[in-house]
C-alpha cells in the first residue's frame, strides 16, 4: 500500500532523526537520491546540461548538493537563485567546488538545458508562485523535462489544492514520505512519475491517505467458497432507472452482476430493459421491501423525481449505497438515523449541492470535501472524479489509483455503482468496497481503452470487470 503523510508528520520524523545524525545527513541523503533520479532521466550525465531552479529553503540546498554530484560526474551545472541573500550556503559552495556555476542569463541558460530540477519552494510553501518564480517555471516546461524536488513548488503539499502559478513537472522525487497533495488532484497531475527515496524517517503506522495497490485489493476481494450459494456471495438490491433513462437501470444491474454478486434484484420501471440484456436479473415492481432478501442496495442511477424508494431502504437493515438522482433527497438527519452502513458516491457536483459549495471549490478542494461530507452525513463518501477519495468518519483517506480520463463518459457512475454494492452484499465494509470497486473500475476502463488509448462506452467496462478481477489476482 502506498501512503502518504501531512507536513507536520513528516518535519516531526525529521526532527527526531535529525537529533541522532551529524549535521547535514539528511539533506545529503535526500541530495543523493534526488542525483541518481536526474541521472536515470538523463541517461547520459556526462556533457549534459541542468539547470537547477533554487530557492531560500531546504529544497534549494538538496538541488544545490544534488547539482554538485551531477557536476562531479561530467555535467553541466548551472544554478538561477531567485533569492540570492537567502540561499543555502552550504549547497552552494558545494556545487562551486565541483566546477557548476551560478546563472548570470535565466532565459538563456534555460533555453540551453537538457533538464531542470525545480528547487524552487518545499513542503511548507503556501500559495501560488511568485511572478518571477512563476515565469521562470513556465521557461522550464517549454525548453526541458522538469524534475521537481520534493513536490512541484506551488502546491499545497497536505491537500492538493492549487492556489495560483505551480510548476507541472515530468517527474517529482520526494523524500521519506509521499505527501497527500502528491496523490490528490488538481496538485496530483503536476507531479508527473513519482519516486520516493528512503532517507531513513521512523512513521506513524497510520497515514493520512492511502492507496490501494494489487496486492492489498487482491487481499480484500471476496472469493466464493466451495459451499458457497447466491446468498453467501451476495445479493445486491438496485432501484435506478425510469422511463427517461432506463439505461442507467441496466448500467447498475451489469456493473453489479460483473462485480461478483450472486444474485441482483431489480426493482424500478426498467424491468424489461433489463431482462432483456440481464435475464438472470431477479426483477420485482416494488416497493424494495417485498422485493425479498438482499445484503446491500444500490439506489439512485437514473432515478429521476421519486423518492418514496429511498425512505424504504433509509429504513433498512442493510448497508445502502446512493447515487445521482438518490443524493438529491438525502439529509444529513436521515443518514444520521441508520444502524447500517451508508456509502455515498457523488461527483464534484453532487457534492457541491451535498455541501451547498461551488462545484469549482469541491474541485479545487477535494480533499477537504471528501472529509467534510463525511464527517456531516457520519457516512463513508466516494468522492468520483479524476482522482476519487473515499473517506469514512475516521481514518486514512483512500485514494484510487487506477483513475483514467478515458472514463469520463455517460453512464460509467452507474457500472461504478453497481459493482461497489455487490461488494458492499459480498460484506466488505463501506470504505473497503469504495476503495476496491474504484480500483477494479479504473482497471477495466484502463483494458477498455486499450493500450493506446480509445474512446469507450461505460457496458464495456461493465464487461471488463472480469478481467480487472483477474488483473489483481494472477
Amino acid at each position: 500500500m502506498r501512503t502518504a503523510y501531512s507536513v507536520s508528520t513528516v518535519r516531526a520524523a525529521e526532527q527526531e532523526l535529525m537529533a541522532r545524525l551529524p549535521e547535514g545527513t539528511l539533506m545529503q541523503r535526500a541530495a543523493a537520491g534526488l542525483a541518481a533520479a536526474c541521472a536515470e532521466l538523463l541517461g547520459r550525465v556526462y556533457g549534459s546540461r541542468v539547470v537547477l531552479l533554487v530557492g531560500s529553503g531546504d529544497n534549494g540546498g538538496d538541488a544545490l548538493y544534488a547539482g554538485a554530484r551531477l557536476a562531479r560526474r561530467g555535467a553541466g551545472v548551472i544554478a538561477v537563485l531567485l533569492s540570492p541573500e537567502r540561499v543555502h550556503q552550504g549547497g552552494l559552495a558545494a556545487l562551486r567546488r565541483a566546477g557548476g556555476r551560478v546563472s548570470a542569463d535565466a532565459p538563456r541558460d534555460l533555453a540551453w538545458a537538457d533538464l531542470v530540477v525545480d528547487g524552487i519552494v518545499g513542503i511548507g510553501g503556501r500559495g501560488g508562485l511568485r511572478p518571477e518564480a512563476a515565469e521562470l517555471a513556465r521557461a522550464a516546461r517549454e525548453s526541458a523535462p522538469v524534475v521537481a524536488v520534493d513536490l512541484p513548488s506551488g502546491v499545497d503539499a497536505d491537500s492538493g489544492e492549487v492556489h495560483g502559478e505551480a510548476v507541472r513537472a515530468d517527474a517529482t522525487v520526494t523524500f521519506g514520505a509521499y505527501k497527500p497533495g502528491l496523490l490528490i488532484d488538481p496538485a496530483r497531475e503536476r507531479a508527473g512519475a513519482l519516486r520516493l527515496v528512503d532517507i531513513g524517517l521512523t512513521l506513524p503506522e497510520e497515514a493520512d491517505i492511502e492507496a490501494l495497490q494489487h496486492a492489498d485489493v487482491a487481499e480484500l476481494l471476496p472469493y466464493p467458497a466451495p459451499e458457497s450459494d447466491k446468498y453467501r456471495r451476495g445479493v445486491v438490491g438496485v432501484v435506478a432507472g425510469s422511463a427517461r433513462y432506463p439505461g442507467a437501470a441496466v448500467l447498475a444491474v451489469a456493473g453489479a452482476l460483473r462485480g461478483g454478486a450472486g444474485a441482483v434484484r431489480y426493482v424500478g420501471p426498467a424491468a424489461d430493459a433489463v431482462l432483456a440484456r440481464f435475464p438472470e436479473t431477479l426483477v420485482h415492481a416494488g416497493p424494495p421491501d417485498k422485493a425479498g432478501r438482499v445484503q446491500s442496495w444500490v439506489i439512485g442511477p437514473g432515478l429521476g423525481e421519486e423518492s418514496d424508494a429511498l425512505e424504504d431502504l433509509l429504513a433498512s437493515d442493510v448497508p445502502v449505497l446512493v447515487d445521482a438522482d438518490g443524493l438529491r433527497f438525502l439529509t444529513p438527519e436521515r443518514v444520521r438515523a441508520r444502524g447500517a452502513a451508508t456509502l455515498l458516491t457523488p461527483h464534484a457536483g453532487e457534492a457541491a449541492a451535498l455541501l451547498g459549495r461551488g462545484r469549482e471549490e469541491v474541485e479545487g478542494a477535494r480533499l477537504d470535501s471528501v472529509r467534510e461530507l463525511a464527517r456531516r452525513y457520519t457516512a463513508t463518501v466516494l468522492l468520483k472524479g479524476s482522482t476519487t477519495l473515499v473517506a469514512a468518519e475516521s481514518g486514512p483517506v483512500r485514494v484510487n489509483p487506477t483513475g483514467t480520463g478515458w472514463l469520463a463518459t455517460a453512464g460509467s457512475g452507474d457500472v461504478l455503482s453497481g459493482v461497489t454494492g455487490s461488494l458492499l452484499a459480498a460484506g466488505l465494509p463501506a470504505r473497503e468496497a469504495g476503495s476496491v470497486g474504484a480500483y477494479l473500475h479504473g482497471l477495466a476502463a484502463r483494458r477498455a481503452a486499450g493500450p493506446d488509448g480509445a474512446p469507450i462506452i461505460a457496458t464495456e467496462v461493465a464487461g471488463h470487470l472480469p478481467a480487472a478481477w483477474r488483473d489483481v489476482t494472477a
